[in-house]
């Protein structure tokens, strides 16, 4: 199922959420994996929705992304008002479940993003859940790293040279969809995974909100009091686009 309710510039109509279930993406990912072919995972939440307003380059990259999941229950709920219900399937749940189909197909994982320390430690966590996982390589890119730059072009010349066939993006919205957007065109067997924050909570340098708050949708509360600094505008500009989101949800549904 897809839904084009997010759309909130002409630059962005055409950006959609095509994963309606974790099931089904795992499905695909793993005959994507076993034939060699490429894909680019994005997941979509409040937060990318602010970012698409006012980033083209960013939309752009969505749009060329070929799986875009819900990554949190406000977009879930969004889908219900459209009519066009979908699952939610969150980043940072995503990477043990891709890492283990890469493991069952013998596909090497590149570590990107973060820091050594915390890929050093993501690493050899991932090894210890995931028995067989071969990780072929962790690339930690430089300070104020460009995705278009030369930095952008010895990263995508590094990752081909691990011969590996799944990377994990730790860079953050939106550069990390931006530079999975532009190394899958280069690398069109790789599989292309963008996890912000995923990999420092397998490392353990960062502490996710326990089940039961995350069960409650209240996880984003639990961040934003752990680092209210950084956090508090970014959760105000999320609040401040729902009810647009919403309207532009029920006009969907009615268009439908």
């Amino acid at each position: 199922m897809t839904i084009d309710w997010s759309a909130s510039s002409a630059d962005a109509a055409a950006l959609t959420v095509n994963v309606a279930s974790l099931g089904r993406l795992l499905a695909d990912l793993r005959e994507r994996l076993i034939g060699g072919r490429g894909f680019c995972v994005a997941t979509l939440n409040l937060d990318h929705l602010v970012k698409l307003r006012h980033d083209p380059g960013f939309a752009r990259a969505y749009r060329a992304h070929s799986h875009v999941t819900a990554d949190g229950k406000p977009i879930v709920w969004l889908s219900r008002l459209a009519g066009r219900p979908i699952g939610l399937v969150p980043g940072s749940e995503l990477i043990l479940p891709v890492a283990r189909l890469a493991a069952e197909t013998g596909v090497g994982v590149v570590l990107f993003g973060a820091t050594e320390q915390a890929l050093d430690a993501a690493a050899r966590a991932l090894r210890q859940q995931v028995p067989g996982l071969k990780i072929a390589a962790c690339i930690a890119p430089p300070m104020g790293f460009d995705p278009f730059g030369p930095a952008g072009d010895e990263a995508i010349a590094a990752i081909r040279a691990t011969g590996g066939g799944l990377c994990f993006l730790a860079l953050g919205a939106p550069k990390q969809e931006k530079f999975a957007a532009r190394a899958a065109e280069q690398l069109p067997q790789m599989g292309f995974l963008s996890i912000g924050a995923g990999l420092d909570f397998i490392a353990g340098t960062q502490t996710r909100a326990p089940p039961l708050i995350r069960m409650i949708a209240a996880e984003w509360l639990w961040r934003l009091a752990s680092n209210p600094r950084r956090l508090a505008g970014r959760y105000a500009r999320c609040i401040a686009i729902l009810p647009g989101e919403m309207q532009r949800a029920l006009r969907s549904r009615s268009q439908a």
